[in-house]
């Protein structure tokens, strides 16, 4: 069973929980992270989550996310995750952190202390079928109107991610 690291409000760590555990009912606060990659024209790389993940499947997301392992950074757990999901590695810088906590189905949930961490990369993308549906590359005002337009299409902590830093734009942070 997958374990993730249980945390208090200012990121302490409390110990280890099962994943499954930690997404049921109004879950157990742990720790997350979201990566967002865009390439030299300012578009960001965007993921369809698989339809065998158990939350939000099939919705669009950031590049990729997912939790740190016990004694993992959020660098390393950023560039492992990226590796696996998106089939290619770049540097990553952490821009930031923010708390939330989403229903999915009033059955499982996210209630997660998620690192945001950004990075820049123009080669191939060869995403695993395991993880991703599909990807695309997105400028960031059309992804603002396609989130306002379509908000159902989302998931819940990608909206937030790209509202809480990307207002103004990636060239601004």
């Amino acid at each position: 069973m997958d374990k993730v690291v249980v945390v208090d409000e200012n990121d302490r760590p409390l110990g280890l929980e099962d994943k499954s555990k930690c997404h049921e009912g109004k879950g157990i606060l742990h720790r997350a992270f979201s990566v967002l990659v865009f390439n030299r024209k300012g578009e960001l790389l965007l993921q369809q989550r698989s339809e065998k993940k158990p939350l939000w499947p099939l919705f669009w997301s950031n590049t990729c996310c997912s939790h740190p392992l016990e004694g993992e950074s959020y660098e390393q757990a950023a560039k492992r995750r990226l590796q696996t999901e998106m089939g290619f590695a770049c540097d990553l810088r952490l821009i930031g952190s923010f708390r939330y906590q989403a229903s999915y189905e009033d059955v499982r949930s996210e209630n997660e202390l998620c690192a945001v961490l950004v990075g820049d990369y123009d080669g191939d993308v060869h995403a695993d079928p395991e993880e991703v549906a599909s990807w695309k590359w997105v400028y960031l005002q059309e992804l603002r109107e396609d989130i306002a337009a379509n908000p159902r299409e989302y998931t819940p902590w990608f909206k937030m991610a790209t509202d809480r830093f990307f207002r103004n734009g990636y060239a601004n942070i």
